[in-house]
């Protein structure tokens, strides 16, 4: 039975802000954090997300316990597993090298964790810095947090330590 009305086209994932309007985002995992995950509310999200023109989705969740659910709505998955703890320079280097491949292809990305945490904001505020975007990590950090209009934590200004080098991305 297809869905009608004002749900036929999807929910707005929690915690949803454009990083650059119309290309990047960033949100809480479709369906939420791993506790509360609603199935429905994924696929609801999802559809969402398609109908917003966005094509992929990376996330930096530990896991992704049904990455196939992204094929099923026309979105390609990108994996980059970020554990509790120190984060592993090569992890940030494969997500942020996916990310600006996507912002040159014009491919409309959202990027996501469990929840829209202090980690995040320190990931994406890195890819500003690592992707040349904001000229200075106090530069990064002032935009996200405007965008955002909270903090960036001592998670997320930990990631800021651990930034590789840029790639000539």
């Amino acid at each position: 039975m297809p869905i009608k009305g004002k749900w036929a086209a999807g929910i707005e994932p929690r915690g949803f802000t454009w990083v650059y309007r119309g290309a990047f985002a960033v949100a809480e995992r479709p369906g939420g954090a791993t506790s509360v995950h609603r199935q429905v509310r994924r696929d609801e999200e999802l559809l969402w997300l398609k109908h917003q023109g966005f094509s992929r989705v990376v996330t930096v969740a530990a896991e992704v316990p049904t990455p196939s659910v992204y094929g099923e709505h026309g979105l390609t998955l990108g994996h980059y597993a970020l554990r509790a703890g120190a984060v592993a320079k090569d992890v940030l280097v494969g997500c942020y090298a996916d990310l600006a491949r996507c912002l040159s292809a014009g491919t409309v990305v959202l990027l996501h964790d469990d929840e829209v945490s202090d980690r995040l904001l320190g990931i994406v505020a890195g890819f500003l810095v690592w992707s040349e975007r904001a000229p200075t990590v106090p530069a990064a950090l002032t935009a996200v947090e405007r965008l955002f209009r909270r903090s960036v934590g001592p998670e997320g200004r930990g990631v800021l330590f651990e930034l590789p080098e840029a790639d000539g991305a």
